[in-house]
């Protein structure tokens, strides 16, 4: 599984976002090499399928999420990045219980 070292946020203005979309983070490992776009759709906007483009994977999520995958990105490690079952995960690293944050 792929390790995000880097992460960059576009969000799209207009009453319709930009193809489909609402907000977009691409997630990138050490060397800058692209990972995966997650893109965020509001309620009623088309949602594309999950997919894995020529090693690059394409996650699609509500915007309600928005805050929560900036936070992981933020405040988690490892994150890592992978696609099975016709789906984008983004998960965390095992983490002892009760560790807080520093």
């Amino acid at each position: 599984m792929p390790t995000v070292a880097q992460y960059h946020v576009l969000i799209y203005g207009g009453p319709d976002g930009y193809q489909t979309n609402r907000a977009q983070i691409q997630l990138s490992d050490a060397n800058s090499q692209t990972l995966a776009w997650l893109r965020f759709n509001d309620p009623g906007m088309f949602y594309e399928p999950d997919s894995n483009d020529g090693g690059i994977i394409k996650m699609h999520l509500p915007s309600a999420m928005f805050q929560s995958v900036v936070d992981l990105l933020r405040n988690e490690e490892p994150v890592v990045i992978y696609f099975t079952q016709n789906r984008g995960f983004l998960a965390v690293g095992t983490e002892p219980v009760g560790e807080g944050e520093e």
